[in-house]
């Protein structure tokens, strides 16, 4: 066969997606608290450059989008790598507020956004068959990898300091994410050709939307919306995790290991979805994910060392898990494969610039009341809109686009 076999595929997918990790939260929450005393600034101002190189970074993922339809995901992910590498070597050099910005700029753009975006997409192109299932498991492997490197890198942060991490880090994406990205489809490749389509998938594919017409829907509004609100607010948490949860009694390293049931739960969540998602309305689980991620929340004033804390991460890692397994299918699912770079590149552009919200809005509802949980219980709100909202949104359908779906 020319082209890698779907478990290749699938596994040179999740193990690009591992290598987000640098720039994701999780991968960046156990540097906070090292850079707030390092550079002599506030959890304020750390969260306000977090922000602005979040925003800036989201802003970059509808070319990314376009680039990956026109380009083909192989050599889109080879530059993404590249350039992810240098921005990894060039921040561990940062020595200011403003370095570290910069530096916020390109891991968020390139990792939390570009890298994750072109690794899924080039399974949803690719794959028709079982395609749920193999998002699935390719989101399972990067949510697992993601979640298991905050111990790592805590670890590694102890021995060598936070910039020499950073060097390592650099190596380690050079090192997989190039060779892996020419497994992955090149730009003549068609959807579809690793198996038969179904007759309902040729029909999906014939019945592509393009972007605009997306947008005139009301799922896709409901589905950016949940990306939108998870991000925020998982980013929020994962980001100050070693602090509210030290906040609750937990040691450092206790509380970087609560990544540990996240991550169980997460994958769990992620692989069951995958399962379902070609059989089962996606809103169903963007209404079970928002409301975990509000128990979640709700749970945190009675979080303490132990079985409190150990459920607190199950809880949140069905959340997060259970939206990662969903969303590129869905999309897929709704509006077909002509144009899914394009649409996916927008609404990872809006979870993007969401999770740059989360963390300085949690800070500054700590500076207002002093705690983490009046902010965190207020904010459970947000979650629970969102589910409500789903339960009344119809699929869209051709006729009912200028109507909001």
């Amino acid at each position: 066969m020319r082209w890698a076999p779907w478990a290749l595929l699938v596994a040179a997918a999740g193990a690009i997606s591992v290598m987000t990790a640098p720039g994701q939260t999780a991968g960046l929450s156990v540097f906070t608290d090292p850079l707030i005393s390092e550079l002599g600034i506030s959890r304020t101002e750390i969260s306000a450059s977090y922000f602005a190189g979040t925003i800036v970074g989201a802003a970059a993922q509808p070319f990314v989008g376009r680039a990956l339809d026109r380009f083909g995901a192989r050599v889109v992910t080879a530059a993404i790598g590249v350039v992810f590498a240098s921005v990894l070597l060039a921040l561990s050099f940062a020595s200011d507020i403003w370095g570290l910005t910069g530096g916020f700029v390109g891991v968020r753009m390139l990792g939390q956004g570009a890298l994750s975006l072109a690794a899924t997409t080039a399974v949803a192109r690719s794959i028709s068959r079982h395609r749920g299932l193999a998002l699935g498991v390719t989101s399972a492997i990067g949510s697992a990898g993601i979640s298991l490197a905050p111990v790592g890198l805590e670890r590694l942060i102890s021995v060598v300091g936070i910039h020499s991490a950073w060097r390592w880090e650099a190596l380690v994406v050079a090192a997989v994410v190039i060779p892996l990205a020419f497994i992955l489809p090149g730009r003549s490749r068609r959807p579809h050709e690793f198996e038969d389509p179904s007759t309902a998938q040729i029909v999906i594919q014939r019945e592509s939307w393009t972007l605009s017409e997306a947008m005139r829907t009301g799922m896709f509004w409901v589905i950016a919306a949940s990306l939108a609100v998870s991000g925020m607010l998982g980013t929020a948490l994962a980001f100050h995790q070693i602090a509210i949860l030290g906040e609750q009694g937990l040691s450092p390293f206790e509380a970087a290991a609560n990544f540990l049931p996240q991550t169980a739960t997460g994958i769990a969540a992620t692989l069951l979805v995958g399962v379902f998602i070609d059989r089962i309305s996606p809103k169903l689980f963007v209404i079970f994910s928002m409301l975990t991620l509000a128990g979640s929340l709700l749970l945190l004033p009675v979080v303490a060392p132990g079985a409190t804390a150990l459920l607190y991460g199950l809880v949140l890692g069905a959340a997060g898990g259970s939206l990662r397994g969903m969303e590129a299918a869905a999309y897929v699912r709704y509006y077909g494969t002509a144009h899914i770079g394009t649409i996916r590149g927008v609404a990872t552009a809006i979870n993007l610039a969401s999770t740059a919200v989360g963390p300085i809005a949690l800070s500054l509802g700590v500076d207002i009341s002093g705690s983490f949980i009046l902010p965190a219980v207020v904010l459970s709100a947000l979650p629970i809109a969102v589910a409500v909202l789903a339960i009344f949104v119809k699929p869209p359908s051709r006729g009912a686009t200028s109507a909001g779906g």
